[in-house]
C-alpha cells in the first residue's frame, strides 16, 4: 500500500519483533506499532491494532515464530503448546490464523520458524495479488460496488482481497463507484476501506449499513464483493457481521454477490457453516463509539441509554446458496464442495 508516497506493508519482521500499522488509530493518525514478544502481537490481534483474514493469519506466525525465540531449552514443547493455544484463543473465528499457527509450531528449530512465518506472509501479499487479477473483469465501466467491512490492503499483508480487483480496476482506469458499508459497530468500513479508496483516488460513497436496500432498490448498485474470515467445505462463508443482511438483498434485487477467499481462509474440515465457531465481543463496542475529537485526540463516548445491555457478535455465516462466487487466487470458481475440493487437488 502507498501512504503519503511510500509503500507499506500491513505487518511485516525485524529483528525479532512484529512491525504493524496500528488500525486503531486510522484513518485519524497512521502509526506503526512494535510487539517484541509473542505475548504483545497476541494481544494486538485480540485488541485488533491488526485485523483482517490474512493479516491476522501472518501476525499469528510471526507470534508464533516469536514464541520459538523466547522459548528456552527446557520445557520448550511445553510453552510452545501453550502459546500456540493462548494465539489461537485470541479471534477464533478467522482460519487464517489456526492455518499460520500450525504451520509455524510444526517447524522444527527457530530458523525455520522464522522462515514459514515470513513465507506465510509473503503468501499472502501474493494471495491477494492473484485474488485482483482475476476478479478484475467483474467490474465494468459506470458500475456501483458494494463492500462491506474492510478487505483491503491492510486486511492482508499487502493488495487484499474484496479490494484487490477494484485496485486493479482502477490501475486498467476503469470508470465505476464504490459504496462503502460502514460497518458497525467498529466502522471498518467508514474508517478503513473509505481511508484506503481515499489513497488511491477511487470514487467512493460511505453509506449506513442499512442504506444498501435503498441503493439496491434505486439501481445504484451492480455488484458486491466482499472478503471472508472463513470458508466451509461447502461453500458456506462467516465474514464480518450484516455480510449475511448484503447477501439476502443481492439476491433479492438479482445483484451478483461474490466472495474474495485466499486459499488459506478454506476450511475442509468443516462440512457447513453451521461450524464455524462466531467470535462475540465485548458490548462496549456496540454501546460506544470511537472518534477524533476537537483536540486531535481519539476519544470514545457512549452513544446508548445508560444502563442497557447489548450483544455483539462478530460474525454471520452467509450460505453458498446465496453466494454467485468465490474470487480465489487459481480464478473464480462456483461455492460448492466439488468446486472447492478442486482448489486442492
Amino acid at each position: 500500500m502507498i501512504v503519503s508516497g511510500k509503500h507499506y506493508l500491513t505487518l511485516w519482521w525485524e529483528n525479532g519483533a512484529v512491525h504493524m500499522i496500528d488500525q486503531n488509530k486510522l484513518p485519524f493518525i497512521f502509526d506503526v506499532m512494535v510487539c517484541r514478544t509473542w505475548e504483545e502481537t497476541a494481544e494486538a490481534i485480540r485488541n485488533m491494532n491488526v485485523r483482517g483474514a490474512g493479516a491476522i493469519g501472518a501476525a499469528a506466525g510471526f507470534a508464533m515464530a516469536q514464541a520459538f525465540l523466547q522459548a528456552s531449552s527446557i520445557n520448550k514443547d511445553e510453552y510452545l503448546l501453550a502459546a500456540r493455544a493462548a494465539i489461537e484463543a485470541t479471534r477464533p473465528t478467522a482460519r487464517d490464523l489456526f492455518f499460520a499457527t500450525q504451520r509455524v509450531s510444526a517447524c522444527s528449530n527457530t530458523e525455520e520458524a522464522i522462515r514459514e512465518a515470513q513465507g506465510i506472509a509473503a503468501e499472502n501479499s501474493e494471495e491477494g495479488r492473484l485474488i485482483g487479477i482475476f476478479g478484475e473483469p467483474l467490474i465494468k465501466d459506470g458500475m456501483g460496488i458494494l463492500t462491506h467491512c474492510n478487505a483491503g490492503w491492510i486486511a492482508f499483508v499487502d493488495h487484499g482481497s474484496a479490494l484487490s480487483p477494484i485496485y486493479e480496476a482502477k490501475r486498467k482506469n476503469k470508470d465505476f463507484t464504490v459504496f462503502v458499508d460502514e460497518t458497525r459497530p467498529r466502522c471498518q468500513g467508514a474508517r478503513l476501506t473509505a481511508w484506503e479508496l481515499g489513497n488511491e483516488n477511487v470514487r467512493h460513497h460511505i453509506i449506513a449499513d442499512n442504506a444498501a436496500a435503498y441503493m439496491m432498490q434505486h439501481r445504484k448498485i451492480q455488484l458486491v464483493i466482499v472478503g471472508t474470515d472463513r470458508v466451509a467445505a461447502n461453500g458456506d462463508i462467516a465474514n464480518k457481521i450484516g455480510t449475511l443482511e448484503k447477501a439476502i438483498l443481492a439476491d433479492y434485487f438479482g445483484v451478483p454477490f461474490y466472495v474474495a477467499a485466499p486459499l488459506s481462509t478454506f476450511d475442509l474440515s468443516m462440512t457447513s457453516g453451521n461450524e464455524i465457531p462466531i467470535e462475540f465481543r465485548s458490548p462496549d463496542e456496540v454501546l460506544s463509539i470511537s472518534g477524533l475529537n476537537k483536540q486531535g485526540e481519539i476519544e470514545n463516548i457512549k452513544i446508548a441509554a445508560p444502563g442497557s445491555q447489548a450483544l455483539n457478535p462478530a460474525f454471520d455465516v452467509t450460505p453458498a446458496t446465496l453466494i454467485t462466487g468465490l474470487i480465489t487466487s487459481k480464478g473464480i470458481i462456483k461455492p460448492n464442495k466439488k468446486e472447492i475440493s478442486k482448489l486442492f487437488h
